[in-house]
């Protein structure tokens, strides 16, 4: 499953497309913000169109969210882990 992160959301979004009805250029948005220009003339155009969807369309949980950011934090250390016990054993060989 995929990780929602915080540029998938409706609200994040909004929030953006916002800021450019207020009159600040997009150009200056997508900096601030981290979006390409086209993803935000895309968020622009769905809401004028009234159909605005996080991501997926889908309403993510709390307990999704954090059973994901669980997930991905395990992948991450047990990838770490690996990298410890390689490097253990390279300088193990060198000792002996």
């Amino acid at each position: 499953m995929k990780r929602p992160t915080q540029a998938d959301t409706a609200e994040f979004k909004e929030l953006a497309v916002k800021r450019v009805e207020d009159g600040q250029g997009v150009s200056k948005i997508c900096k601030e913000l981290g979006l390409s220009d086209q993803t935000l003339r895309n968020g622009i155009k769905a809401v004028a169109e009234g159909r605005l969807a996080g991501a997926g369309g889908r309403v993510v949980t709390p307990e999704e969210m954090e059973l994901s950011r669980r997930r991905a934090e395990n992948l991450r250390l047990k990838r770490e882990n690996e990298i410890l016990k390689k490097t253990t054993a390279y300088f193990a060989r060198d000792v002996l």
